[in-house]
C-alpha cells in the first residue's frame, strides 16, 4: 500500500517509490536483503540493455530519420494519406524503441511539414482552394514567390547553444499565449524533449515579418482547416506510438513487466515469447491503425476520404507540392545511405529473425541445437548483438573515408560508445520493475496474495469474458492519472490472484490488462508522449480528452475481440493449465 500510494502520488520519483520494498521487507521480517535484492535485476533486465544498444545505434546513425521520411515520401502531401504515412513509421519505429523515444524522433519532422503547411497558407491563404496539374507543371510555383515564403517564415534547424535572443523571444512569445503566427514547442518543453532524445536538432523559428503576417489574419493558422490538420496529425503521433508499442514484448516497459512477473509466478508456462506476443498483438495493432485513422479523420477533417486520401498526382494544391518537396529536402540532407546504417540495419533484421526462431513453436528453434534446453532466451540474442555494436568499427573496412556523426578521427571508433547508451538506458524503468518484482516475491511469501483472491471469490459467477473487461475497463480508467508501469505493477498480482481464484486461465486477464494499461491517451500527464505532442501547442486539452475517449474504446473493444477469438487457440485459453494448477495448490499451502 506505502509503494502504490507513492506511484500513483509520484511524491517521490518512481525509481525511489519502488525502492520501498528493499529496506520494509527486511525490516518487518518479510524476505531477506539478499532475497529482496535478488529481485531488482532481472533477465529482462539484459533484454532491455541490449535493446537500448540498438537503439542508441539507430538514433546515432539518423536511421530512424531516414525511415520515416521515406515512409512519408511514400504516402504523400495530401492530408489524410500524410496522417497515415506518419502513423505507420511511428508505428514501426515504436515496435522497438520507446514511445517516448519514437514520439520525440518523429514530432520535429511533421513539426517541419505543418509549419510548410503553414508557411504556405500565411503566405497565399486566399488560394487555399487552388490547383495546379501534375507535378510537371511545377514551373507555375514561381522563384518570386519561394522567396517571399521564406522572408515571411524561416524554418530553421539548429541546437539550444545556437538560438538568438530573438529566437527565444519569439518562442517565449508563444508559450505565454500570444499570437505570433505560429504555435510552437515552448522553450521550457525543448530541454524535455532533449533529454528524451539527445540526438534530436531543435526548432527554432525566425518571423522577419511578423507585422505583415499579422495584418492578414487574426489567427495562427491561416485556416480552421489547417488548424484541424496540424491537431489530427500531431495526435495521430502519440497514439501511433502507443500501438506500436503493443506489438513486440520489448516494445514498451508494461510488456516487459508483464513478461517478467508473469514468468516468475508461473515458471512452468512457456508460453509467452517473443513470437507467441507478437502473432497475437500485430493483429491487434494493425485492427487499431485503422480504426484510430478513421476516427481521428472523422473527428478533425470530416469525411470526405476522396479529397483528403487521393493518391493521384494529376491535381495538387501549391501547399502540398511545397510539402512534398520539403520533405524531399529533409531527405537529400541525410545524403546516401551510410556504412554505419547497412550495419545497424543488419543487426535489426537479425536480432529480430533470431527472436522469431528461438522457439516458434510450430517447428523446432535454433534453440534446439544445443544440447542443454532452457538457458537461452531472447534477452541472450540482443546482449549478444548489443555488445558486438561495441565492437565494430563505424568505418568501413579498407577505406580511408569518414562517416558524418564519427566524433573523432579514430579509425577504429565503434558503431556506439558507452555514453551513446548510458544517455538512452532507462535506469529508472529497470529499478521501478525490479520494485514490482520485490512486491510480487513478498505478496507470495507472505500468503497476501492467496488472501486477496478469497476476497475476490464473489466474482466466480461472472463468465471470464465479463471479469477480463471488468480489468480492462478498470486498468484503462486507473492509468490516465498514474503512470503505467506502476499501475500495471500494482493490478497484475491481484488479477493473477483473482483468476487463479475463479480458476480462469491467468493469460486471459493478464494480457489484455497489460496491453488496456498502455491506453492512457486521453490527458497529457497518461504518458510522455502524450506530453511531448502537446507542448507542441497545436492541442487543448479538450482535443486530446475528446480524441483520446474514442481511441480508449477501440483499443479495448479490439483486445477484447482478439483474446475471445484468435487469443484462445493461440494460448489454449479454454482449460485451467496444469501450470497454474500448480501455482494455486503451492499457494494454499
Amino acid at each position: 500500500m506505502v509503494t502504490a500510494v507513492y506511484w500513483v502520488s509520484e511524491a517521490v520519483p518512481l525509481g525511489a517509490a519502488a525502492l520501498v520494498p528493499a529496506f520494509l521487507y527486511p525490516l518487518f521480517g518479510v524476505l531477506k536483503s539478499s532475497e529482496v535484492a535478488a529481485e531488482y535485476c532481472k533477465d529482462t533486465t539484459l533484454l532491455l540493455m541490449g535493446v537500448i544498444c540498438l537503439a542508441a545505434s539507430i538514433e546515432k546513425w539518423n536511421l530512424h530519420k531516414r525511415i520515416a521520411l521515406r515512409m512519408v515520401m511514400i504516402a504523400g502531401a495530401k492530408p489524410g494519406m500524410l496522417v497515415l504515412g506518419f502513423m505507420c513509421c511511428t508505428v514501426f519505429l515504436s515496435m522497438w524503441l520507446s514511445n517516448t523515444s519514437t514520439t520525440a524522433m518523429v514530432m520535429p519532422i511533421a513539426e517541419a511539414v505543418l509549419q510548410q503547411l503553414i508557411c504556405t497558407g500565411l503566405a497565399d491563404s486566399h488560394n487555399d482552394s487552388e490547383t495546379v496539374e501534375a507535378p510537371e507543371e511545377d514551373s507555375a510555383v514561381s522563384d518570386k514567390e519561394e522567396n517571399l515564403d521564406k522572408n515571411q517564415l524561416e524554418l530553421l534547424y539548429r541546437n539550444d547553444s545556437d538560438c538568438t535572443k530573438q529566437e527565444l523571444s519569439t518562442l517565449s512569445e508563444v508559450q505565454t499565449g500570444e499570437v505570433n503566427g505560429l504555435g510552437l514547442i515552448p522553450v521550457s518543453d525543448q530541454d524535455f524533449i532533449r533529454h528524451a532524445n539527445g540526438h534530436l536538432p531543435q526548432v527554432a523559428i525566425e518571423i522577419p515579418n511578423v507585422k505583415r503576417v499579422k495584418a492578414r489574419r487574426d489567427s495562427q493558422y491561416p485556416t480552421k482547416r489547417d488548424h484541424m490538420i496540424c491537431k489530427c496529425l500531431s495526435l495521430s503521433i502519440t497514439y501511433a506510438a502507443t500501438i506500436g508499442g503493443l506489438i513486440t514484448i520489448t516494445g514498451t516497459s508494461t510488456n516487459l513487466i508483464f513478461a517478467e512477473q508473469f514468468n516468475n509466478r508461473y515458471p512452468d508456462a512457456k508460453v509467452i515469447n517473443f513470437g507467441t506476443w507478437f502473432i497475437f498483438s500485430f493483429p491487434i495493432a494493425i485492427i487499431m491503425l485503422v480504426l484510430t485513422w478513421l476516427w481521428l479523420h472523422f473527428l478533425f477533417l470530416g469525411c470526405n476520404f476522396r479529397e483528403t486520401c487521393s493518391l493521384s498526382k494529376k491535381r495538387k494544391t501549391r501547399r502540398e507540392i511545397l510539402s512534398e518537396k520539403r520533405i524531399h529536402e529533409e531527405y537529400a540532407k541525410l545524403g546516401p545511405i551510410s556504412y554505419p546504417e547497412v550495419v545497424t540495419g543488419v543487426f535489426f533484421i537479425l536480432m529480430t529473425l533470431l527472436w522469431f526462431t528461438r522457439e516458434p513453436g510450430f517447428v523446432p528453434g535454433w534453440t534446439s541445437l544445443f544440447e542443454k534446453k532452457g538457458y537461452r532466451t531472447d534477452a541472450t540474442v540482443s546482449v549478444l548483438l548489443g555488445f558486438l555494436l561495441f565492437l565494430i568499427p563505424a568505418r568501413r573496412p579498407f577505406s580511408s573515408s569518414s562517416y558524418r556523426n564519427t566524433d573523432d578521427d579514430d579509425p577504429l571508433a565503434p558503431m556506439i560508445t558507452w555514453k551513446d547508451f548510458q544517455r538512452l538506458m532507462p535506469w529508472e524503468i529497470v529499478i521501478l520493475v525490479g520494485g514490482g518484482y520485490a512486491l510480487a516475491a513478498g505478496c507470495k511469501v507472505s500468503g497476501l496474495s492467496v488472501w486477496i483472491g478469497r476476497q475476490l471469490e464473489p466474482m466466480s459467477g461472472l463468465p471470464p469474458w465479463a471479469v477480463t473487461l471488468l480489468a480492462c475497463l478498470l486498468v484503462s480508467a486507473v492509468t490516465e492519472f498514474a503512470s503505467n508501469p506502476a499501475t500495471l505493477t500494482v493490478f497484475l498480482p491481484i488479477l493473477s490472484a483473482l483468476s487463479e481464484t475463479l480458476r480462469i486461465n491467468p493469460l486471459h486477464t493478464l494480457i489484455p490488462s497489460t496491453m488496456c494499461v498502455s491506453f492512457g491517451v486521453m490527458l497529457p500527464v497518461g504518458n510522455p508522449p502524450n506530453a511531448i505532442v502537446f507542448s507542441y501547442g497545436h492541442v487543448q486539452i479538450s482535443d486530446m480528452v475528446k480524441a483520446g475517449f474514442g481511441v480508449n474504446l477501440i483499443g479495448v473493444a479490439v483486445v477484447m475481440l482478439a483474446i475471445t477469438t484468435w487469443g484462445v487457440p493461440l494460448f489454449n485459453l479454454t482449460e485451467f493449465p496444469a501450470w497454474a494448477v500448480a501455482r494455486n495448490v503451492t499457494g494454499s499451502l
